[in-house]
């Protein structure tokens, strides 16, 4: 961002609001080694107990600390959601900008490919590799990945179009400056703003995603996770676990879904010239 945007974006109190949400779970997550009370794979405590002061929020089923294992299931979906994000973004820019440079055949392709991937649900694949392969997390992280990067090099590369048509490019290319040293000193800086955009799009997708197959308990059991979380609490509704077991983990997944929801809105309504003329929130 350039020092004016910045500005914008300071202006806007709820992406500012995102933001300081954002930073404190992500605090929290970084820091859980420390704050949690108890290690959350010991099971040694008594099933199901209520909360207390040696356990906040009470013991699930298997005897885990409700508080540590939250603090660390917090840690794995920021985790996940980071990495498939970078990746995506890091994939999806590399092949619009090489995309829209080299153009011919390989543009022709690397457009095909995105449009196959766009027309198949992702949230389908995952399901049937996780269903049949069990894969274990960083599977996970690559598969999600390679099939949500389609959308950040369209736009990549229709914005790619736009700039080689610029002088400055022109010239690089007329003397002789090869498609890697244009793609990294003159392309890649003007980008920024669809990356920023695409890897909070991407991450919040990916947090929301890790979620959903946890819940319907496809994902790596031996990781701690918001949707295991939930799944277990959900098989004991006889019992009075909803406060303590069941709303925790829903809680901390509706903050941080929300916190990069607001923060993707102020940065497209920044970037976005249409909305910010008119004054519209992105949907």
């Amino acid at each position: 961002m350039h020092i004016k945007q910045f500005q914008e974006f300071a202006k806007d109190k709820l992406g500012v609001f995102g933001v300081v949400l954002l930073l404190l779970l992500l605090m929290t997550a970084i820091l859980a080694p420390i704050i949690a009370p108890h290690d959350p794979w010991d099971y040694s405590a008594q099933h199901l107990q209520p909360p207390s002061k040696e356990h906040l929020l009470g013991t699930n089923d298997c005897g885990y600390d409700l508080f540590s294992e939250l603090l660390w299931a917090l840690r794995t979906s920021i985790a996940f959601g980071i990495s498939v994000a970078a990746i995506t973004c890091t994939i999806g820019v590399v092949l619009g900008v090489s995309a829209a440079l080299i153009g011919g055949m390989y543009d022709m392709i690397v457009m095909r490919i995105a449009d196959a991937l766009l027309a198949i649900p992702t949230i389908m694949v995952l399901i049937l590799i996780a269903a049949y392969f069990k894969p274990s997390t960083t599977v996970l992280v690559i598969t999600l990945s390679l099939v949500m990067w389609q959308t950040v090099a369209r736009g990549v590369r229709a914005q790619t179009l736009s700039l080689k048509t610029k002088l400055h490019v022109k010239a690089a290319r007329n003397m002789g400056a090869p498609t890697i040293y244009i793609m990294r000193r003159h392309i890649m800086p003007e980008l920024f703003p669809l990356y920023a955009m695409g890897f909070v799009t991407k991450a919040r997708t990916a947090v929301f995603m890790e979620a959903g197959l946890s819940f319907l308990g496809i994902f790596d059991p031996s990781t701690k996770s918001l949707g295991i979380m939930m799944s277990y609490a959900m098989r004991y509704p006889h019992f009075d676990i909803w406060f303590n077991w069941l709303l925790p983990p829903v809680f901390a997944l509706s903050l941080l879904i929300i916190s990069l929801g607001l923060i993707s809105y102020a940065v497209e309504g920044i970037f976005d010239p249409r909305l910010r003329r008119n004054n519209v929130t992105p949907i």
